[in-house]
């Protein structure tokens, strides 16, 4: 089971979990041992609240594919377990950072002294670039 919230977790069953083959320099131990591991999770078939699987859908992140499944593959390390939690980890980031609201901006309008203030800071740094220019005898 993983634990996102005190209110929420994903059951084991809902997240695919497969050890493959990592890629790139570790010589022999790379060619013999599987131990990156590619994780699937399902947005449409899981056990997760509407809003999660609407902000999740809505998410530009490379890792979900157009149908709304997760695609995660870790091989950071060499140890076959080690992968398995870093990927469960980056599964639990990803859901978590779509269950957080953000506060709605309220629109203000600029104070008569702060527009006074830019204004008098444009005509300042207006004359100072007037002054670099060349001098006329």
């Amino acid at each position: 089971m993983l634990q996102i919230s005190p209110r929420l977790v994903l059951p084991d069953a809902e997240i695919e979990l497969h050890a493959i083959r990592a890629q790139g320099a570790g010589g022999q131990n790379v060619n013999k041992v599987s131990s990156a591991i590619h994780l699937r999770f399902d947005i449409n078939c899981s056990s997760l609240p509407d809003d999660y699987k609407e902000k999740l859908k809505g998410l530009s992140d490379r890792r979900i594919s157009s149908d709304g499944v997760i695609i995660i593959k870790a091989q950071r390390y060499r140890s076959q377990d080690k992968n398995r939690e870093d990927a469960l980890a980056r599964l639990q980031a990803l859901i978590i950072s779509a269950g957080i609201v953000s506060k709605q901006r309220m629109p203000t309008k600029p104070t008569r002294s702060s527009k006074k203030k830019r204004l008098e800071g444009k005509t300042k740094r207006g004359e100072l670039k007037t002054l670099r220019g060349k001098i006329e005898e």
